[in-house]
């Protein structure tokens, strides 16, 4: 059965190439890591133009446009309003009494990494030898079978980020995917990303280390490294900037020897690389915040964050966002402070929230992790509207990946990452019926034979057969 079922999939795998991915020109013009070894050959898919009508639209822009059209086109965003011309070409869907929003975006994922089915050959997230792993990448892990990236679809998911794990001071880099299907991880990076560095304070680099009679076996120790590792890496990055001086002067110079976890700090300190740092308390994310200022690099996010609410005026001050739950409390020590309303209480100061998921539940239903702490909101008095809080699993995730000047809002020009919700997305009952990626239905529940299989999944039995 699985023999036959490979088999019938060959055509399928064939030309997942040829549909997948950014047209060459948008590559080229937008790719931030030119020098990488590990470029994207994302393509999108072909598909209709397409109009969604008589919709509940929100924007992710803070404005909600009631008996709204959003036209798509050539796989971008062309009109969104209520007196949209639709082409007398173009695919019309009747959205009445349905809902329009950005495709979900996920800035703190570790699908592909820590994949389903979750045994020990596929714990690939963590490199879990050394508190300094600066060197290794999450995408060289990414395993784009994992069924669960299907499911995320179906739960509205466009695009995220696939981080390592937390075990380290320095996790190493994290890539941003479109959730499209692909038989490599190539085929889903997203163009134009910029590379990011997963940093990783408290309980577990010094609970991982310490029970190993290993450093950091303390919080002091966390920050000791770090400084370390910074000190080491401006030097790094000073003997390349030296050696490169001499090179455009036409003078002779030998190249400093490479150095992988160096050349992922160095990229931090010049600015080319955005820090995800995983930290839960207050007070620790003050003194992150402070090591940034140390060696001149800004965190890009706090991820966790459960006690960001406290320091909510500080955040917004240095603009470094927040990945965080509403529901997850009291698991370890540092989450014990953990309540419902952090977004909530964030957003009304200012700061730059997102609703994440770090595991492979719940990024199937942040639509309703987002409502959970805009109702703990509401019930503290603190009423953000539907067409803020979308933001919080939409553009405010895409800012933290670097990527919201190509998808997160519904605007034109933007990336066609559109999902047309059954009910009001922030109801426990809706269901996301039509998912776009570029403009492709690539997830539609009126034709389950559209919903994507990996190979993996094809020719398992099924109820004893």
């Amino acid at each position: 059965m699985r023999i036959s079922a490979a088999i019938a999939m060959l055509g399928t795998i064939t030309t997942a190439p040829a549909v997948l991915g950014a047209p060459d020109s948008q590559v080229q013009a937008s790719d931030v890591a030119t020098s990488s070894p590990f470029p994207s050959t994302y393509r999108p898919r072909s598909d209709v133009d397409t109009a969604i009508t008589n919709a509940t639209i929100l924007t992710a822009t803070g404005v909600r446009i009631d008996n709204g059209t959003i036209l798509m086109a050539k796989g971008r965003i062309v009109a969104v309003g209520k007196d949209v011309a639709v082409p007398s070409k173009a695919r019309v869907i009747d959205g009445t009494g349905k809902w329009v929003t950005p495709g979900i975006i996920d800035s703190h994922s570790h699908l592909g990494v820590f994949p389903a089915p979750g045994v020990d050959g596929h714990a690939d997230g963590n490199e879990n030898i050394d508190p300094y792993t600066a060197h290794v990448w999450a995408e060289h892990s990414v395993w784009p079978q994992d069924p669960v990236f299907t499911k995320a679809r179906a739960g509205g998911v466009t695009s995220l980020l696939v981080l390592p794990g937390s075990a380290n001071l320095f996790g190493g880099r994290g890539v941003s995917l479109k959730n499209v299907p692909a038989v490599t991880v190539q085929q889903m990076k997203f163009p134009g990303a910029p590379y990011t560095l997963k940093m990783a304070c408290g309980e577990n680099p010094k609970g991982r280390y310490g029970s190993r009679g290993r450093a950091p076996a303390t919080r002091m120790g966390n920050v000791a490294g770090f400084r370390r590792s910074w000190i080491d890496a401006a030097e790094y990055a000073r003997k390349w900037d030296a050696y490169d001086r001499k090179r455009a002067k036409g003078e002779a110079a030998e190249a400093p020897k490479r150095d992988l976890g160096m050349e992922t700090l160095a990229g931090v300190l010049k600015g080319e690389i955005l820090v995800q740092n995983h930290c839960y308390r207050a007070d620790e994310m003050a003194l992150m915040v402070d090591v940034g200022h140390e060696f001149g690099y800004r965190t890009t996010a706090f991820h966790h964050a459960v006690e960001a609410f406290k320091i909510a005026d500080l955040l917004a001050e240095q603009g470094t966002c927040v990945a965080t739950w509403a529901t997850r409390w009291g698991f370890k020590m540092e989450a014990f402070d953990a309540i419902e309303e952090n977004a909530a209480i964030l957003a009304s100061r200012g700061v730059c929230v997102a609703i994440h998921s770090d595991e492979q539940r719940l990024i199937q239903r942040l639509n309703v992790e987002s409502a959970v702490a805009l109702a703990a909101g509401r019930r503290a008095g603190i009423d953000i509207p539907q067409e803020e809080a979308i933001k919080w699993i939409t553009i405010n995730a895409a800012k933290i990946m670097g990527i919201a000047d190509q998808t997160g809002s519904l605007e034109p020009g933007k990336m066609a990452d559109v999902v047309l919700w059954s009910h009001n997305p922030f109801s426990v009952y809706s269901v996301a019926e039509k998912v776009f990626i570029d403009g492709a239905l690539v997830h539609d529940t009126a034709n389950p034979a559209s919903i994507y299989r990996s190979d993996f999944e094809l020719g398992q039995k099924v109820g004893g057969e």
